[in-house]
């Protein structure tokens, strides 16, 4: 049981549950159960990531709704780690039965070449100097040979049938954790599958040597948008830009929704140069495109991205390579938005000052 967990079955859990409550009131949070859960870990736990990261959504303004829990939840209460156990446990019965299945395949072979000798070895009892007796006993090995055959082939039967139906449990898995790892609203991979896969990339770049960009992308204004149009309008926003990053960082990039209207990319084995193009060609299609308003037609403008990037320096932590692309960000914003910047040029600008 982790510490939060035990802390919320003590004398002080009643405290906590009212302080999560004041919490939720102050920042018009809905007492669900899932908001509740989210809150309690916050003040059980203020200096854990769940907490930070909820600290940070709120210093910049990002609204507290449902979607937001559902993915704070996801990527940092402990059930949704449970999804990645169960696949986990679905991987490695599906191999204990492949390694079951050849086990009695093999099996099989070894019986079927035992039984060819001990027919041959009959036919040879077939001359007259050899004993009845023995002719009986070789018979009857025979026969209890091709019995054992026979029960082989049916338990080879129920075996594949158990693998079928572990090959339909295991897909099942595979979905589960599919969508524990995909953000909801846009389709792309979500925050707890981010961090995992830059600590993959970060650890496979050490051992090949090759090149590795970080990129994190905001959609300008948004906040004002939100307000002036609505959560559902925001929305449509943030999934038409989450198309045009998908389209681009398709594997083996790697796209996703950071959180609210951020997004992060991973660039394996490509440099500062083919990112700055890519990532300005996502700039150039997201301004380009006049916006509708789905339900009623109107003209909502054009929006614009800011991004910021950072070449992965060998034995970086990926903590450290997402502050300097992070710091890339706030220069395209403080230059004026709509722009993208490399931490390395923002670095050189900031030493020339």
């Amino acid at each position: 049981m982790s510490d939060v967990e035990t802390a919320l079955r003590g004398p002080q859990a009643y405290a906590m549950a009212r302080r999560a409550l004041e919490l939720m009131e102050r920042h018009q949070v809905w007492p669900t159960a899932l908001n509740f859960e989210i809150w309690t870990h916050f003040v059980a736990d203020p200096e854990g990531a769940l907490a930070r990261e909820l600290t940070r959504l709120i210093s910049i303004g990002e609204p507290l709704t449902e979607l937001l829990s559902e993915e704070l939840a996801a990527a940092y209460l402990p059930k949704a780690r449970l999804n990645e156990q169960i696949r986990d446990a679905g991987d490695l019965l599906s191999k204990e039965l492949a390694a079951v299945a050849k086990a009695i395949q093999n099996a099989q072979k070894t019986n079927a070449a035992f039984g060819k000798t001990l027919a041959g070895a009959a036919e040879q009892f077939e001359a007259p100097e050899n004993l009845e007796a023995m002719r009986t006993v070789v018979a009857g090995l025979t026969v209890a040979t091709r019995r054992v055959q026979k029960e082989n082939k049916s338990l080879e039967q129920r075996l594949a049938e158990s693998t079928a139906e572990v090959d339909r449990l295991r897909e099942h898995l595979e979905q589960v954790r599919r969508d524990a790892t995909t953000d909801g609203l846009t389709n792309l991979a979500n925050r707890k599958a981010f961090d995992e896969e830059l600590d993959r990339a970060c650890a496979e770049t050490d051992d090949n040597g090759d090149s590795l960009c970080l990129a994190v992308l905001d959609i300008d204004h948004f906040k004002g948008f939100n307000d002036t149009w609505g959560h559902q309008t925001g929305d449509q926003v943030i999934r038409y830009v989450a198309s045009v990053i998908g389209r681009v960082g398709a594997p083996p990039r790697f796209a996703a929704r950071y959180g609210g209207e951020e997004f992060a990319m991973i660039f394996p084995r490509e440099d500062a140069t083919m990112v700055t193009a890519l990532l300005e060609e996502i700039r150039e299609e997201v301004a380009s495109r006049m916006l509708k308003r789905r339900s009623t037609n109107e003209d909502l403008g054009t929006i614009t991205i800011s991004a910021g990037f950072a070449q992965r320096h060998r034995g970086e932590a990926s903590h450290s390579l997402m502050e300097r692309a992070d710091a890339a960000l706030y220069a395209s914003k403080r230059g004026g938005r709509n722009k993208v910047s490399s931490a390395e040029a923002s670095a050189e600008s900031a030493n020339a000052a």
